[in-house]
């Protein structure tokens, strides 16, 4: 027998926090955000509603970035990039998904791939053009 899921405001509005930015947000993010329109909010009720979330397949974790996890709504495979200067993550939607490398991998090690991820990392367009910008300066 499956278990109703209550309804509540807060649990919509951090899903709509979520939904409704493309900044792959962490929870502290989402509190920060959510604090201000519901002031009984506790960063406790983010974490379980975003664990609900995940357990539910309604977002995922897209990765750890400086220390907190960072999550998505779009739940379709695609890669995400993730600067490694300012922490900035962004959706690759035009980097095809290959599922043939999903069966290689099966194949080769005796294991079942249900799906893979891919995420790169460097700087990003804002960060290298404040690099280019500093050494402009300094020259």
């Amino acid at each position: 027998m499956e278990r109703a899921i209550r309804y509540s405001k807060k649990r919509e509005a951090i899903l709509d926090a979520i939904r409704n930015t493309e900044v792959h947000p962490s929870a502290e993010w989402v509190y920060h955000t959510l604090k201000p329109t519901h002031p009984d909010l506790s960063l406790g009720t983010v974490y379980r509603n975003l664990s609900f979330f995940r357990e539910q397949g309604m977002i995922q974790c897209v990765a750890v970035v400086n220390g907190q996890e960072r999550f998505d709504a779009v739940t379709a495979p695609h890669s995400h990039f993730i600067c490694d200067r300012c922490g900035a993550v962004e959706d690759l939607y035009k980097i095809p998904v290959d599922h043939d490398l999903d069966v290689q991998v099966s194949r080769e090690y005796g294991v079942r791939v249900a799906r893979h991820e891919v995420v790169f990392h460097g700087t990003c367009r804002s960060c290298t053009l404040q690099q280019i910008e500093g050494k402009n300066q300094k020259n």
